[in-house]
């Protein structure tokens, strides 16, 4: 069975998208799933968070991008068995401005994966924090979209602004594209307007919105300056199992097809 790709997207930085995409991989690839993890981020961040000093490292996703090399010959392996990887670092600056002079520039991440889809369970990509052309390649290749949401001020602001982008592509370029669900990050039990926020994302979006919540977390904030995902670096701390809760939920979901068109 070819694998399910899932973008994990939010063009607002500093909501723990990255921090999903790699905890979510390593649960998933935990749970003895197949699992791929693209960095589409120029800042690389997914890449260090399993380890992978990026910089300047040639084997990465950027000349993969402008079909200069296969996708098979820069996935590197991970200290996790099931977890591999493909690097990015701030090459993909400029493959921004380079895609734009190629045809189907929209397609180039789409094309690539072709060549690995029936090597994984599931491939989860990192986005960068825009609306720009790294981030539609990554939604036109993209069975599903999973967005984390910063239980924050003016969280919800810029999710209607996504909504409706993955609403475009779906109809333009990618009509598969689902939202699979949005994920409650940065959580603080004691703290009004996370409750506040939780409240209004679930009457907005309801079943989009996961059961599962990801806290505010100590360990989780030092498990990326340690090269681990959070399972790795502390496995009893409450947001490793947060993140194998959030990875067994979105198994159960995706075993009962509880996917939900962008409205």
């Amino acid at each position: 069975m070819a694998a399910t790709i899932l973008a994990i997207a939010n063009q607002k930085g500093g909501v723990g998208k990255t921090t999903t995409a790699v905890n979510l991989a390593a649960s998933l690839a935990v749970a003895e799933q197949r699992t791929l993890l693209v960095d589409m981020d120029p800042q690389g961040n997914a890449s260090s968070g399993v380890g992978v000093d990026s910089r300047g490292l040639a084997e990465t996703i950027y000349p993969v991008l402008l079909d200069e090399a296969l996708l098979s010959e820069v996935i590197r392996r991970t200290d996790l068995g099931g977890l591999h990887l493909v690097a990015a670092n701030t090459d993909l600056i400029g493959a921004e401005l380079e895609l734009v002079a190629l045809d189907d520039r929209e397609t180039c991440l789409q094309r690539a994966l072709l060549e690995v889809m029936d090597d994984y369970d599931y491939v989860l990509i990192d986005c960068p924090p825009s609306l720009g052309l790294l981030t539609v390649n990554a939604l036109v290749a993209a069975h599903q979209v999973l967005v984390p949401l910063q239980c924050e001020y003016y969280a919800m602001e810029g999710l209607g602004h996504l909504t409706k982008t993955i609403e475009l592509i779906r109809q333009q370029l990618n009509p598969r594209l689902i939202l699979e669900g949005i994920v409650l990050t940065m959580f603080d039990q004691r703290n009004n307007l996370s409750h506040l926020v939780s409240e209004e994302a679930r009457q907005h979006f309801g079943r989009s919105v996961y059961d599962t919540v990801i806290p505010r977390n100590v360990r989780l904030s030092e498990a990326p300056s340690h090269g681990q995902p959070v399972l790795l670096y502390d496995i009893g701390s409450k947001g490793a199992q947060a993140y194998m809760q959030l990875a067994e939920e979105f198994l159960r979901r995706c075993a009962h097809g509880e996917k939900t068109r962008v409205r």
